[in-house]
């Protein structure tokens, strides 16, 4: 069984020598600092963690790159145990966190053009790029749930973990407000939306006579301010990246092809197929919205004074009314909680919040709700009206376990999961060829990793 082993690390060895030199090859300027199994480290990954690191904290010392290795070596180790297991991730699960990241990175950069002038990549480059490193970071994150699936944690431990925090340790945290909110939009009377749909089909029959083209329509007369400004490109669009009525008529289109009219949440379309890239699509639209008048915001106003006296009279739960009457899909899915887009919490601090939600709860209490009140969406200029709910404030305070046990609860559980994980890797890292480059074998944390090769060795 010994010789067995050995002979598996002397093939494992041997294939990964073969990889360094192919790597050697095509990475003059890099270097192979660490193997573990079939799977490397290069230099160049380390120094682009500490990097990027450094740009958040300028004086992170050298000796992080130690801290970045070592997370590097637990994930190859775990990736390499999930090989073991046949813990795998499928191509159509690597495909969606691709195109979630490349969707990211298109939002931050405006269009998918800019992404890949900033690049120098095309979007399918940087498919191909991603994939590889996508699909060992699902893998790792998929047998690492596996690993630490059976840790819990009990109410003593949490209060036990804080008690061990020394008191002028403690974290201090400012003030945070929990807000909601019930959207309501002005309903559109028939003559306003038929006025709105005549003005779309006559924009329409102009560019299919030839009389006009799409682009120069759009820039006169669409009402979508993202695009309207580029002849009304959406650039390439996939269905989940548009509203159903939307997506559903526009991958009908054939190359050139311009739409009927489709009815949106936002107003009135017409779409032009510019040409069809796989799943996705080069798009052009133009939009029309009716007119929302004084009168129609009057009614809404109305209405929504009677919702807010029902909410007050505790005879409608806010999470009901939100579900019954509010038309802002991005709260609706949260209960009526405004979130902050990136953690997704509804924790929010004062500057975080849109100004004119922030002056409004200024002075109310928790539990209350606002009187509606008319205000303007920024992303699309509409007119709307709204009732705001107070749900929490919490003021600056140290933290304690009565207002953040939920914060210590999430960190102490985080690191019995890293403590578990640690444990874990420390059983069973004598069962993998693991080879650290002696330039970073002077990082304190490392010697275990080579204490542990030897012990493999020696076996």
């Amino acid at each position: 069984m010994k010789n067995h082993f050995k002979l598996v690390l002397l093939l494992q060895a041997l294939l990964v020598s073969l990889v360094f030199t192919a790597q050697a090859q095509k990475e003059n300027l890099d270097k192979v600092i660490a193997i573990v199994g079939d799977k490397i480290i290069l230099r160049s990954d380390i120094e682009q963690s500490f990097e990027e690191y450094k740009r958040e904290n300028p004086n992170a010392a050298e000796t992080m790159k130690c801290e970045f290795l070592e997370n590097a070596l637990s994930q190859k180790i775990v990736t390499e145990q999930a090989d073991r297991d046949s813990v795998f991730v499928t191509d159509d699960e690597v495909e969606g966190n691709i195109e979630n990241r490349i969707r990211y990175y298109v939002n931050q950069y405006g269009s998918e053009e800019k992404l890949q002038e900033i690049s120098g990549r095309t979007v399918y480059q940087l498919k191909d790029d991603y994939k590889p490193i996508v699909r060992e970071q699902m893998q790792f994150q998929k047998m690492q749930g596996q690993i630490i699936s059976s840790v819990k944690i009990t109410p003593q431990e949490v209060k036990a973990f804080y008690e061990k925090i020394p008191k002028d340790s403690l974290p201090f945290y400012p003030s945070t407000i929990e807000v909601g909110q019930i959207v309501l939009r002005p309903d559109i009377n028939k003559e306003v939306e038929d006025y709105a749909i005549e003005r779309l089909e006559n924009i329409r029959k102009d560019i299919v006579s030839g009389k006009s083209s799409f682009d120069l329509m759009a820039s006169y007369y669409s009402e979508d301010p993202g695009s309207r400004d580029n002849g009304g490109d959406l650039g390439l669009m996939g269905r989940d990246d548009l509203v159903p009525e939307f997506a559903a008529a526009a991958f009908k289109l054939q190359n050139g092809e311009i739409s009927p009219l489709v009815k949106t949440s936002f107003g009135y379309h017409i779409v032009q197929m510019v040409n069809r890239q796989g799943e996705k699509a080069k798009l052009r639209h133009i939009l029309i919205k009716p007119i929302i008048t004084d009168d129609m915001v009057k009614l809404t106003l109305s209405k929504a004074d009677s919702v807010r006296a029902k909410l007050v009279a505790g005879t409608l739960l806010f999470s009901a009314a939100v579900g019954k009457y509010s038309s802002d899909d991005g709260s609706k899915t949260t209960g009526g909680m405004i979130t902050n887009q990136q953690t997704g919490s509804s924790s929010l601090l004062a500057e975080d919040m849109e100004p004119a939600v922030a002056i409004a709860i200024n002075e109310m209490k928790v539990g209350e709700f606002s009187h509606p009140v008319e205000y303007t969406d920024a992303k699309t200029g509409d007119k709307l009206v709204r009732i705001l709910y107070l749900r929490s404030r919490t003021e600056p305070h140290k933290a304690n376990l009565k207002d953040d046990y939920g914060k210590i609860q999430q960190v102490a559980f985080s690191e019995k999961q890293n403590t578990y994980l640690m444990t874990w890797l420390k059983d069973h890292i004598s069962s993998f060829y693991v080879m650290i480059d002696p330039e970073y074998q002077n990082c304190p944390n490392i010697e275990k990793w080579i204490k542990a090769n030897a012990k493999a060795k020696k076996n």
